[in-house]
């Protein structure tokens, strides 16, 4: 066989994209810093208004800025511990943290905001409730300072999306996903409280507050379930982007040396890393030592050429002239059949 050209690894490659990981992760902690802040201070004039005018939907939203501001916490918990380096009890690292506390940020929006919501709309619709116009108005201002402050949260997140090249339905960071469904949630829920808010100043029915209450229990509640869902699906195994998977099994359809690609797997394992596993079959006539050099080259090949290949693993086989695979032992035991990058 002739010798091929090989190409050197790009050592900078990892470190250029370990420091755009680390600044898109400094991005998106001030993000939620922020979001953070906002949701602290607007809890609190919530509760102080909703006590003071009595507004049962007033205390739906401060029950969803407390749940939105422990979800925050578990954000910025997140964001630390997911970077963290692989070791032995983790080999594959620490990256589906994010995914983990993003669940947890679900059940916290399930839990402290819809199901609380819910209670305060169906009590104010079965007991009603009478205001003083001093505390529609004072009701309101508070309404009207939690529109301001979470849509400057909400802005400041979606900035944040486009700046990373991704539409707010496309975003991958669970953290920044949460936060923009966070704020764009709180936007909604401001609204409701204050139609709610108005319809029972106009009319004296309390009904009206509580059904605002029942709707923002209502957004919650489908609000936690889309983010657990994706979080669900990102911790069990989520295959990597389809089109990320097709450019890697083209990739090794173009190497001379494979005959034919068997099956190609993919796993999530972070935010921006991913497990690939081939099992492929090479051209008949090789020996063991030039299956062992040519899995190592292509093994460099996908790492060079998708950085988010994290670990890569070749199941390499040899098919000889009568169609059977002889999987010679030496390469599978080989650096070649292991998951390093490059496999050297």
């Amino acid at each position: 066989m002739s010798a091929t050209s090989e190409k050197q690894p790009d050592t900078t490659t990892g470190h250029s994209d370990g420091q755009e990981a680390t600044k898109s992760d400094g991005h998106t902690r001030v993000t939620v810093l922020v979001a953070l802040a906002a949701n602290l201070v607007i809890a609190v004039a919530k509760a102080v208004g909703g006590i003071f005018a009595g507004s049962p939907a007033l205390l739906s939203e401060a029950a969803h800025s407390v749940a939105d501001s422990l979800n925050e916490v578990f954000l910025l918990a997140a964001l630390s511990r997911s970077r963290r380096p692989p070791d032995a009890r983790h080999p594959f690292g620490y990256g589906k943290e994010r995914f983990f506390w993003s669940l947890l940020a679900a059940v916290g929006i399930f839990v402290m905001g819809g199901c609380f919501s819910f209670f305060q709309g169906f009590e104010a619709i079965r007991s009603g409730a009478e205001e003083k116009l001093s505390g529609y108005i004072a009701g309101l201002v508070v309404l009207g300072v939690a529109f301001v402050a979470e849509g400057v949260s909400l802005i400041r997140a979606v900035r944040q999306a486009h700046r990373q090249g991704e539409g707010v339905g496309d975003v991958q960071d669970p953290a920044l996903r949460t936060v923009l469904a966070e704020d764009g949630t709180a936007v909604l829920g401001v609204t409701f409280a204050a139609i709610g808010m108005v319809l029972h100043m106009l009319t004296g029915q309390a009904v009206w507050e509580g059904c605002a209450s029942i709707l923002i229990g209502g957004l919650l509640v489908y609000v936690a379930y889309r983010l657990g869902r994706d979080a669900r699906d990102q911790l069990i195994g989520e295959a990597a982007d389809p089109e990320l998977t097709g450019r890697i099994r083209e990739l090794l359809r173009a190497q001379p040396e494979i005959d034919s690609v068997e099956a190609l797997f993919t796993m999530k394992t972070g935010i921006d890393s991913a497990l690939v596993a081939a099992r492929i079959d090479l051209v008949p006539g090789m020996d063991s030592e030039e299956v062992e050099e040519v899995a190592v080259r292509i093994k460099r090949s996908v790492a060079e050429m998708f950085p988010e290949a994290g670990q890569i693993f070749l199941d390499v086989t040899d098919r000889d002239h009568t169609g059977h695979d002889h999987t010679d032992r030496a390469a599978h035991e080989s650096p070649a059949a292991t998951g390093e990058r490059g496999g050297a």
